[in-house]
């Protein structure tokens, strides 16, 4: 998984493929071969062949930092992780995540705490060190073979940033895609 920027132009040959998924509009293509330029909602593909897929996620309602504005048309997430004063201190979700094993984003690693708000007493304890973290960056639920719980609501932490987040009740576990199960949290400096 790579985040790309607007504008990247991507040369495939006849027998590849490639899949993108956009955040903010909940597009996700498959490309055959062809030239690929990376948009903001959408690929422009030329000789080639797209298939596109709506998922389920929240659209318009993921939001960018203002750095990530400025260098990224992928590296979106669901809900700005907040500080622990912040409102996700509180029980409300920020997002619903559309998968029951989340991708977690959390380059530079940690302990993650997962809490159930809505059944206490349920907490998973996860530290993110880079023997379990793919390309150093991301935990992935799916590929562990965890699973949080359908209709669920959730606080998930790690150092200061938290944000509480649902779990749709139809949500299915393992590898759905991408946009539909992924939690990110900003490095920690």
């Amino acid at each position: 998984m790579d985040y790309l920027t607007p504008g990247k132009v991507i040369r495939l040959e006849a027998d590849d493929l490639l899949v993108l998924s956009y955040l903010k509009s909940c597009w996700r293509e498959t490309i055959f071969g062809g030239t690929v330029t990376v948009g903001i909602e959408r690929s422009e593909v030329e000789l080639g062949k797209v298939e596109r897929t709506k998922t389920e996620c929240q659209a318009g309602q993921m939001q960018l930092t203002p750095q990530q504005a400025n260098q990224s048309a992928g590296m979106v997430f669901r809900g700005k992780p907040s500080h622990a004063s912040g409102s996700a201190g509180t029980s409300e979700p920020q997002f619903t995540l559309h998968g029951l094993s989340p991708l977690i984003e959390a380059k530079g690693g940690g302990t993650l705490v997962i809490e159930r708000l809505d059944r206490p007493g349920e907490t998973l304890v996860l530290p993110l060190g880079k023997e379990v973290l793919l390309r150093n960056c991301c935990y992935d639920f799916a590929r562990a073979g965890r699973a949080l719980s359908a209709g669920g609501i959730y606080r998930a932490s790690l150092g200061a940033q938290q944000t509480v987040f649902q779990v749709d009740p139809g949500a299915k576990p393992g590898q759905t895609p991408i946009l539909g199960r992924l939690l990110h949290f900003q490095p920690a400096n």
